[in-house]
């Protein structure tokens, strides 16, 4: 019997980790892309080993990964792997234990199966689009608050100016993680009530953490409260809000 989606992103995120754990905390080479940051060589070993698994197992799928030059080919395809080898690599460079792996397949601009795995944690999030989200095979669930009072709320700090905000900055709890697509999936855990990004995200960072958040739960859009659309052409989302529903509502009708 062929191999699910779900299965296939799962033990591909397995082997990732075992290549990624092989150069942690072993003073890996780095080297700087510029506005783009560091990329490692273990961030190059895990993105030919995905490759060679997932579009072995698919090769009718696009491809669209941060540490591979993009091109059009996968705009022609129905079905695509959306995928950062490592997200967090600053973390993963100064051997912090917050990095993950972020693979996901989207089906006509929708995610469908995703997987955000931290090898150094041994967490496995995973989703798929008619299932719940899970952590390592036990079903999980977005917070249910419904307003901002007392909410925790994964952001960075700049994100909490006074300018940013109608009536000022709400009072939330802040705190931080440098993987997004971990913050993501700790949404949807229900570990912390929401997420918060202005900036454009990549959709290599939130494919699979998107999902795990929605199917837990959490309401997911970009900063202005649209839906999310993937395997387009620019490969970027207008900011990310992700959080539970009533906090959502709560965030938009703040935000400046």
């Amino acid at each position: 019997m062929p191999e699910d989606d779900l299965s296939l992103l799962i033990r591909a995120a397995q082997e990732a980790g075992r290549i990624a754990l092989r150069f942690w905390k072993r003073n890996p080479k780095v080297w700087d892309k510029g506005d783009e940051g560091p990329v490692t060589e273990a961030d190059h070993a895990v993105n030919d080993a995905l490759e060679k698994t997932l579009r072995g197992a698919r090769p009718d799928h696009g491809w669209l990964s941060e540490e591979t030059p993009d091109g059009p080919d996968r705009l022609t395809r129905d079905s695509v792997f959306i995928l950062d080898p490592i997200d967090g690599t600053r973390a993963f460079i100064a051997g912090e234990d917050s990095f993950s792996h972020s693979i996901a397949i989207a089906r006509n601009g929708k995610v469908v199966s995703g997987v955000v795995f931290l090898p150094a944690l041994d967490r496995m999030f995973a989703a798929r689009l008619d299932g719940p989200a899970t952590l390592n095979g036990a079903v999980i669930s977005a917070s249910a608050i419904s307003g901002l009072e007392g909410a925790t709320l994964l952001t960075p700090a700049a994100n909490l100016k006074p300018e940013l905000w109608r009536g000022g900055v709400p009072e939330v709890k802040r705190a931080f993680r440098a993987s997004v697509a971990y913050r993501l999936a700790l949404v949807g855990e229900g570990r912390f009530d929401g997420m918060l990004s202005f900036r454009q995200g990549w959709e290599w960072d939130i494919a699979a953490g998107s999902l795990i958040a929605s199917r837990a739960g959490a309401t997911v859009t970009d900063r202005h409260g649209a839906e999310l659309q993937f395997n387009t052409a620019v490969a970027k989302s207008d900011g990310l809000i992700a959080a539970a529903p009533g906090l959502h509502a709560a965030l938009l009708a703040r935000l400046a």
